[in-house]
């Protein structure tokens, strides 16, 4: 008998005998693998939810976390006046953009360092230990966030999308936290333009100063740019641009 022949055999029989195993399983046998959900009645009217269910919607959160990076941290600041720097500096690609970026994350978890620790302390740790509810973890994590965003946000811009909201509140601590998002962006975004511009009036200057010189030199075909460049870098440079560019933008937030 062949090899494929011998293998048509032995397909054709286990296909005549898996109908008999599936019947000569029991009825009352319990069924195999993880349940899909587990409800846990909790005190005054909550409810847990299995571990399976937790790590799924924890695993759909973290989609969400580079909006919620960029909504609630520091990151939306560093990472727009480094952009400015780098184009007041007239330099394309360097840094590049993944040295920037990385540079800013660093720069942010610092910045949130104490807002992180506190997370951890009031909300995380209990939740671990098994000593607080998922809803109350959830809440009292937001609080510290709350307190960063609420002391960055400027009062207009508060009053702006509680307006846009249709809602009145009685104090800024009763902000929905759905409205205090954007209007922190929003301060942030004024923030990062105003230290921008700071940090163009030197570069600006340097680029005049050279274009005038040229053109009164009658050297109207050569770029400023070529020119300029390297003064500007030997300036940020001399200055010490790096450590100030740092330390501004931690002291901004109140560091």
């Amino acid at each position: 008998m062949s090899f494929a022949r011998s293998g048509h055999v032995v397909w054709r029989t286990l296909i005549l005998l898996l109908p008999l195993l599936v019947l000569a399983v029991p009825a009352h046998a319990a069924p195999i693998g993880i349940p899909a959900l587990t409800v846990t009645p909790g005190p005054n009217g909550t409810q847990e939810y299995s571990v399976t269910i937790q790590i799924l919607a924890l695993m759909t959160a973290l989609t969400f976390l580079p909006a919620f990076l960029m909504m609630m941290t520091s990151f939306t600041r560093i990472i727009i006046v480094f952009s400015i720097l780098r184009q007041a500096l007239g330099l394309q690609q360097a840094p590049s953009n993944q040295i920037l970026i990385g540079l800013a994350l660093f720069l942010t978890i610092f910045i949130m360092a104490p807002v992180f620790q506190r997370v951890n302390t009031e909300a995380l740790q209990p939740y671990l230990n098994n000593q607080m509810p998922a809803q109350e973890a959830v809440i009292k994590a937001s609080q510290p966030f709350r307190k960063f965003m609420m002391a960055q946000t400027r009062k207009e811009d508060l009053n702006l999308f509680v307006k846009l909201s249709g809602k009145t509140y009685k104090s800024p601590q009763d902000v929905s936290f759905w409205v205090l998002m954007p209007a922190f962006v929003t301060s942030e975004l004024k923030t990062a333009f105003q230290i921008g511009f700071i940090l163009f009036i030197p570069f600006l200057i340097i680029d005049m100063v050279v274009a005038s010189v040229l053109m009164a030199m009658g050297m109207m075909m050569l770029s400023p740019i070529i020119i300029s460049l390297p003064f500007k870098i030997m300036l940020f440079v001399l200055v010490d641009g790096w450590t100030l560019i740092m330390g501004t933008l931690a002291a901004s937030f109140g560091m």
